[in-house]
């Protein structure tokens, strides 16, 4: 798993938390910084994710090249 998607959604939750407290106690900055901290956090979730989808199809090629070459 890559890394980018661990700290994505560690960024997504902090941000809903931040988000929260920041509607909870009518603090609109805090509430638009954490909608912003869980947006990036999204985005780096999905780098991740396309990082190990990269990083699978290459090792399926791999996988099949040296099949190919062991026949």
């Amino acid at each position: 798993m890559d890394r980018n998607r661990i700290d994505g959604t560690a960024h997504q939750v902090k941000g809903a938390a931040k988000e929260t407290l920041g509607k909870v106690t009518g603090n609109h900055k805090t509430e638009v910084e954490g909608a912003a901290e869980k947006a990036a956090g999204k985005a780096q979730d999905a780098a991740g994710r396309a990082a190990d989808a990269v990083r699978d199809a290459a090792k399926k090629a791999a996988d099949k090249a040296n099949d190919a070459i062991k026949r």
